[in-house]
């Protein structure tokens, strides 16, 4: 039932006793501003530091504020379309859109290949830019076929996939500590001073026991790691008064390009990131007090995969990298109270406001490397943590072990060792030397090839539902440890029972 504006907190229905407001509630404007601030505080690092990753290992500086801009604004538009719903693209939830880390390894392996053409900066957005818009269509299909794909994109392929993101992407975290690339004094004590700070901070942060501590570890260790590097002299605000007031969104404002070669790995990546939305959405309505089987569930999973999606594609056309749905909000929520989703209308309020002002990017862009790599350091780690808890979940059994081993070891050893493809041709060259392309194949043709055990398939695999478990992966991301052991495990065991027929 949906209460007016203006009336008090209503009384949870008996079950639903720790929601203040359930999903279709409408809160008084107080209190649907401040958990909607909250949303956004937990959600704001994760949205901006891809941008910022990309723009700076591409050497496109002079773009970052408005490509920042751009980011919080494609955010606020895409969590308005999850949780409205618009027609069928929509999962209704109060989800919460944002840059996607799972992408960070292709589109910058993608963008060295484009740059290594003798590409500009404006060449280079732009070819990424149309790429990431047609790949967008790849998760559009899928998201219609997501329960008839299992066999294919089983959770050992998922596993194995999301381990390599995590681990190809420690290198760039473990160098932006260090000082950044290219830097002439890499690994000087205090570069290294100032990223052990901001890691240090957010570890001793993630173990305290209040969870509003826990829930803001990264952006408060960031924050620190900033103001110390400005009281040491080492952010320069000279150039900001060059910065314009305003952003104005335009579409595809550097072109369209494409590139088959580096639209192949992009692709891939829209084929698992659905898994991951789908295993946020599952979350998010257990935590919301919503159905987890039967048709209004499997509505919301396809409907909210669609809008990934189409939010991707929009994302493109207004100059952002691809999208997803965070699972941070579920902390959230928990923490709240709120499940209401007309409390993501205020969320995408303010960031599109955001979006809007460019000095909000250029202030991020001064960030010091080694306080950027202090937090990403750990959200890659957490990452290959992730894929490593969805293989376990999945059964590391002989079979499973075959295909993860063989994917693991084909991925890192083309990246440790990119000369192996040196007398191949410059278009396999150019596909297989992503770590997550030649490992996402192999995991991939493995799983569809080696025989089954038939006893082992009947107790892993007969019943197993990714989409109902990879949330239990997903709450160990960096910015879901408001969850506690406690919350964690209850979650998992409904979720469990719900997932698993009687």
């Amino acid at each position: 039932m949906t209460t007016d504006s203006n009336t008090q907190a209503p009384t949870a229905p008996v079950g639903n006793s720790d929601l203040i407001y359930q999903l279709d509630d409408t809160p008084a404007f107080a209190p649907a501003i401040f958990a909607a601030l909250q949303h956004v505080l937990a959600s704001f690092v994760g949205i901006i530091t891809p941008t910022l990753i990309v723009g700076s290992a591409l050497g496109l500086g002079a773009h970052v504020p408005y490509l920042v801009s751009m980011a919080l604004f494609v955010s606020g538009l895409g969590t308005f379309v999850q949780a409205k719903r618009i027609g069928p693209i929509g999962s209704g939830l109060l989800c919460l859109q944002g840059t996607s880390f799972g992408f960070l390894s292709v589109l910058l392996s993608a963008g060295f290949i484009i740059k290594g053409r003798g590409a500009g900066e404006e060449e280079i957005l732009a070819t990424l830019f149309g790429i990431c818009f047609c790949a967008a269509f790849v998760e559009i299909a899928f998201s219609q076929f997501i329960n008839k794909l299992r066999k294919v994109i089983t959770p050992v392929v998922t596993g194995t996939i999301i381990c390599l993101m995590g681990l190809s992407l420690i290198k760039v975290g473990m160098t932006d500590l260090a000082g950044g690339y290219g830097a002439a004094d890499l690994g000087a004590l205090h570069h290294l001073a100032l990223g052990g700070l901001v890691l240090g901070t957010i570890v001793v942060l993630n173990r305290a026991s209040s969870q509003v501590l826990r829930l803001s570890a990264v952006i408060i260790g960031l924050t620190l790691g900033f103001a110390v590097a400005w009281f040491t002299g080492r952010v320069d605000f000279a150039n900001m008064a060059e910065v314009p007031l305003i952003s104005v969104p335009q579409p595809f404002k550097y072109g369209f390009g494409f590139d088959w070669i580096a639209f192949v790995p992009i692709a891939v990546i829209f084929l698992i990131t659905p898994l991951e939305t789908a295993g946020d959405l599952t979350a998010n309505s257990i935590i919301s007090k919503q159905p987890v089987k039967g048709p209004l569930y499997m509505r919301r999973i396809k409907s909210g995969v669609l809008a990934d999606g189409c939010n991707s594609a929009v994302a493109a056309m207004f100059n952002s990298l691809p999208m997803t749905t965070f699972s941070q909000n579920n902390g959230v929520i928990q923490l709240t109270g709120v499940a209401s989703r007309h409390v993501a209308f205020y969320i995408a309020g303010i960031l599109v406001l955001l979006g809007l002002f460019p000095v909000v990017g250029a202030v991020l862009q001064l960030m010091p490397k080694p306080v950027l790599g202090g937090a990403t350091l750990i959200m890659f780690g957490t990452v290959a943590v992730a894929g490593i808890k969805i293989l376990s979940e999945a059964g590391l059994h002989r079979r499973n072990v075959l295909i993860v081993a063989i994917s693991l070891g084909m991925g890192l050893g083309v990246a440790g060792v990119p000369e192996v493809l040196s007398h191949m041709p410059d278009v396999l060259k150019n596909i297989f030397g992503s770590p997550i392309t030649i490992g996402a194949f192999s995991a991939i043709l493995l799983n569809l090839f080696l025989p089954d055990d038939p006893q082992l398939e009947e107790e892993d695999e007969s019943e197993y539902d990714p989409e109902a478990h990879l949330h239990t992966v997903l709450q160990n991301r960096p910015d879901d440890e408001v969850v506690d052991d406690n919350n964690l495990k209850t979650l998992s065991r409904d979720l469990d029972s719900a997932a698993r027929p009687s």
